[in-house]
């Protein structure tokens, strides 16, 4: 059954102020209104998925960038150590902080099960491929919970979500190739309440 907190495509994104490493508030609604935002939520700092998938955003960053998307980075850390995670993990992207956990609520971000979380083979496996990149599997910081689901979004300049992303399970970060061929591929600037599809009308 779908979780009827999930946020749909669509669906008004929630505008929160949160804050970046220097402190300094930041309205999500003032990063999507010149171009599409990419929201990307952690889990906890010592999530080896995460670090995983940051690197892939970073990597893909200037790629991104070209085709009309800006990107921001949502985690439980508070300002200070959220600073000090991106300046490892996300360089160059814009991180900010929200240890009350206000934005993941607020997107429908909640705690797993245990299957999602731990006891999912999928997960095991990611696992060990991340500890093979050099990723240590790391318990969360004081504070943060390691059962909170995280999610990608990309919302439009209109303020609608046009992808919500909910993960199956910690491991189910969106690939690179998603980001490549499926978001940079897609006209986000172009309305969507019409049909699409092949010979509809």
């Amino acid at each position: 059954m779908k979780n009827s907190k999930h946020l749909n495509f669509n669906s008004p994104a929630p505008d929160l102020v949160l804050h970046d490493i220097d402190k300094k508030e930041v309205r999500l609604s003032s990063l999507w209104a010149k171009q599409p935002l990419v929201i990307a939520f952690t889990r906890h700092f010592g999530c080896t998925q995460c670090k995983e998938m940051l690197a892939e955003l970073v990597s893909a960053h200037d790629h991104i960038t070209a085709a009309g998307l800006s990107i921001v980075v949502i985690t439980q850390g508070t300002a200070e150590t959220t600073a000090l995670f991106a300046n490892e993990f996300a360089p160059n992207l814009l991180c900010l902080a929200d240890p009350d956990r206000k934005a993941y609520t607020a997107y429908g971000l909640e705690r797993g099960t245990l299957r999602q979380t731990f006891l999912n083979l999928k997960v095991l496996s990611a696992v060990r491929a991340s500890q093979k990149k050099g990723y240590k599997v790391e318990a969360p910081p004081e504070g943060q919970d390691a059962m909170l689901m995280s999610g990608t979004f990309i919302v439009g300049t209109n303020g609608k979500i046009l992808l919500p992303y909910y993960y199956d399970n910690i491991a189910d970060h969106p690939s690179l190739e998603l980001f490549l061929n499926g978001v940079l591929s897609t006209d986000w600037n172009k309305p969507f309440e019409d049909p699409i599809g092949r010979g509809v009308k």
